[in-house]
């Protein structure tokens, strides 16, 4: 691991940006660069992340922030980050989600975006309110109908009635409202959205000939949020109820990936992209846990689109604590957090090669070890596995990421330790 990375100086969110310089090397030509964690809610992480949006904005000219937020409820977080509204109104309008680390990178781009030549844009890319309510994405879809096709406004309606009745603040707290509802609720529910989703594609010529193709391309873009995420509260009962199908909760993930695409299809051509998300969801091998196959991450999607043009940067930690994630109805968002503490690093894991060839705060080139790795040797003589919370993610590492950024040590965010 030594041979292939670089150390780097700084934490501090303002501090000089020079440490970062070999990261260009790494990344290349990359048009979408991914930038994980291996846990929410760790401080580390957060700074590192908003660091090197500013590095790539800064020096190599990214335009735009992708985040693991909801695609819907991204348009008007674009918007003040434009400079619309005054600069307290950010609070409200992130009041409802779970703080994933998306204030201060928006606080920042709308401060950069006041003197820049060129502004930096924010691009939701996730299903509604993270899995926890369909109406931040029906409502608009609602407002838009009622102009455009006035006629199925009924049936919509009837939709937000239902979903309205297990909202949540996450998936965590709406799933398993959803397995309390009334069979004939959860079938009406997908039934009347896959209708309006397939009467929105059928006469797409109708829709544009009482709006414009934007205000279109939004809504169906929406209600595609809101069907994947419907598909999400049965593949997660299934997944808990053990009789789930094979990587049957892969919807959320691919409608990540395509709403990357649907971004990038609209914006100006070259346009290169930061994306910050889970590492869970950034690296490009299929999940598995105990040898069962769970998921097809958004990285794996984007990776067979994109190539080479996606770079995938996990960040991880070799000491300190971090953030595990506890199912419990009774709180705000529907898990709790345990700071739990970090055991040394397991023999093969990524972790244990930083620490083993006493690199602290360092990134490594993994394209790099990757290539000279010897043909015959397949993945043996890299890291097997990876951290995920306190737990192990067990994947050939070399291949899932293109990057590995690692902090000697992690901290809980302690504003969450209440929740």
């Amino acid at each position: 691991m030594q041979s292939h990375a670089v150390p780097l100086t700084h934490l501090d969110r303002q501090a000089p940006l020079d440490d970062l310089e070999p990261l260009r090397g790494i990344i290349g030509e990359a048009r979408v660069v991914a930038i994980g964690e291996n846990s929410h809610f760790i401080n580390e992480f957060a700074l590192m992340r908003e660091r090197i949006l500013r590095f790539l904005v800064e020096r190599c000219g990214f335009t735009v922030l992708a985040f693991e937020y909801g695609l819907s409820e991204g348009f008007p977080l674009d918007a003040w980050a434009q400079g619309e509204g005054a600069d307290d109104d950010l609070s409200a309008q992130l009041a409802e989600a779970i703080p994933v680390g998306v204030d201060e990178p928006l606080r920042w781009m709308r401060r950069h975006n006041a003197t820049a030549s060129e502004p930096v844009r924010f691009a939701g890319i996730d299903i509604p309110a993270a899995g926890g309510s369909l109406v931040p994405a029906l409502a608009p879809v609602a407002d838009y109908l009622r102009e455009i096709d006035p006629d199925t406004l009924p049936a919509l309606q009837t939709a937000m009635r239902i979903a309205e009745s297990f909202a949540g603040a996450s998936a965590a707290s709406a799933a398993p409202a959803w397995t309390r509802l009334a069979t004939a609720e959860q079938d009406a529910l997908s039934a009347i959205l896959m209708r309006l989703l397939i009467r929105f594609r059928a006469v797409e010529a109708l829709y544009l000939s009482r709006g414009d193709q934007r205000s279109y391309d939004i809504a169906l873009r929406r209600l595609e949020g809101a069907c994947h995420a419907d598909y999400g509260f049965r593949a997660m009962a299934g997944l808990y109820a053990g009789n789930g199908l094979t990587a049957d909760t892969s919807a959320r993930d691919v409608y990540m990936a395509g709403s990357v695409l649907w971004h990038l299809e609209r914006l100006e051509p070259g346009t290169r992209v930061v994306l910050a998300a889970h590492n869970a969801h950034i690296q490009k091998l299929p999940i598995s846990f105990n040898g069962h196959l769970t998921g097809l991450p958004m990285g794996q999607h984007l990776h067979r689109v994109l190539g080479d043009e996606y770079f995938a940067l996990g960040l991880t930690s070799t000491t300190g604590h971090t953030a595990d994630m506890r199912p419990d109805e009774n709180t705000r968002f529907g898990f709790a957090i345990d700071n739990t503490a970090l055991e040394a690093p397991e023999p093969g894991s990524v972790e244990a090669a930083f620490a083993d060839a006493g690199l602290g705060l360092s990134i490594a080139d993994l394209r790099r070890a990757r290539q000279e790795v010897p043909g015959d040797a397949g993945l043996a003589l890299g890291p097997d596995r990876i951290r995920i919370q306190s737990a192990y993610l067990h994947t050939p590492v070399l291949d899932a990421f293109d990057g590995m950024l690692n902090t000697p040590t992690s901290t809980v965010a302690d504003n969450l330790l209440d929740r």
